[in-house]
């Protein structure tokens, strides 16, 4: 299932997961190459894959850049 090239809403931590899961493999990358290419530990790619709730949202936005996505913030229509 390829990612959609159209913004994506996502409602929860587990959805955003789910998410670089599917373009971390996209890209033929495993969690220790991306733990790798962002400088951290593999612990943490798997607990942002896993959905963990009490993640660095810095450290999440760095493995987004890291894999070629973006945040956008907008109001909900």
């Amino acid at each position: 299932m390829p990612v959609p090239a159209t913004p994506h809403t996502l409602d929860s931590t587990v959805q955003l997961g789910e998410l670089v899961r599917l373009v971390r493999k996209e890209q033929g990358l495993t969690q220790l190459d991306v733990a790798g290419l962002a400088g951290m530990s593999n612990r943490f790619v798997i607990d942002l894959e896993r959905g963990k709730t009490t993640l660095q949202m810095q450290k999440v936005l760095d493995v987004l850049s890291l894999l070629g996505l973006e945040v956008v913030i907008r109001k909900k229509s």
